[in-house]
């Protein structure tokens, strides 16, 4: 981290936090046992931060966790992590069972972390809509490696789906000096996925003096999809 192996090195090990996709508490451990554990851990920790997020939340401060649903639990580890001041808090499936009132709660106290500290968060997740509203960079995984990295709003904007059709026939010869991600035709419409310049493209088409041509945007989702049919991953095949 920053260049150095942490190797258990405590001053190091105070910068950041981890919350995993499988959680872990100590067996008879309560809310506020988990946050005395952590206080004395971190020197930065905000005990009573911790005990109001808890109250807001309605997260009994003083039952087993063991005994919590699993939101609860994922809320309490979420709370804790939070509290640290930690300089990078990475999240695995951060919002897994958690509701969607609750949910927005969270974004807003990491976000509101990201303002006051300058925290590094790092989220991994397989709901991409949970990232979209709150994550200014994005990177896909595949096969242990990043296929590919970028701020959400280049990626959105530099990608796009375009339905047209044309007097004449069309085929996607009729796009081979664009950068196609995905082409599909029903009927006389086709369904295009471009990656570019949309002003450059739409000026381009509109000279083919076409019967329908609508730009739709993409959801990140979406996004993800067609890069990944690039990289030869059907997901047709699994549907």
């Amino acid at each position: 981290m920053d260049g150095t192996v942490l190797n258990e090195q405590e001053e190091l090990m105070q910068k950041l936090v981890f919350v995993p996709d499988d959680l872990f508490f100590f067996k008879n451990y309560s809310l506020k046992d988990m946050v005395t554990y952590y206080s004395k851990i971190y020197k930065e920790f905000e005990t009573e931060r911790a005990l109001k997020l808890a109250d807001t939340l309605k997260i009994p401060c003083d039952k087993k966790v063991s005994h919590f649903s699993k939101g609860m639990k994922r809320q309490t580890a979420i709370i804790c992590a939070i509290c640290t001041n930690a300089d990078y808090m990475f999240f695995d499936e951060t919002f897994d069972g958690i509701d969607p009132v609750v949910r927005n709660f969270i974004k807003k106290e990491l976000s509101e972390q990201m303002s006051k500290k300058e925290t590094t968060i790092v989220m991994t997740s397989h709901n991409l809509r949970e990232l979209e509203d709150i994550c200014d960079n994005i990177g896909l995984l595949y096969k242990g490696g990043i296929i590919f990295e970028s701020d959400i709003d280049s990626l959105k904007t530099n990608m796009f789906k375009i339905q047209i059709a044309l007097k004449d026939d069309l085929s996607k010869d009729t796009f081979k000096n664009y950068n196609v991600l995905s082409f599909k035709k029903n009927g006389s419409v086709a369904t295009v996925i471009l990656k570019g310049e949309r002003e450059k493209y739409e000026k381009d088409l509109k000279e083919l003096n076409p019967i329908v041509l609508d730009f739709l945007p993409l959801t990140l989702e979406e996004v993800f999809i067609y890069q990944m049919e690039v990289l030869g991953y059907e997901f047709n095949t699994l549907v």
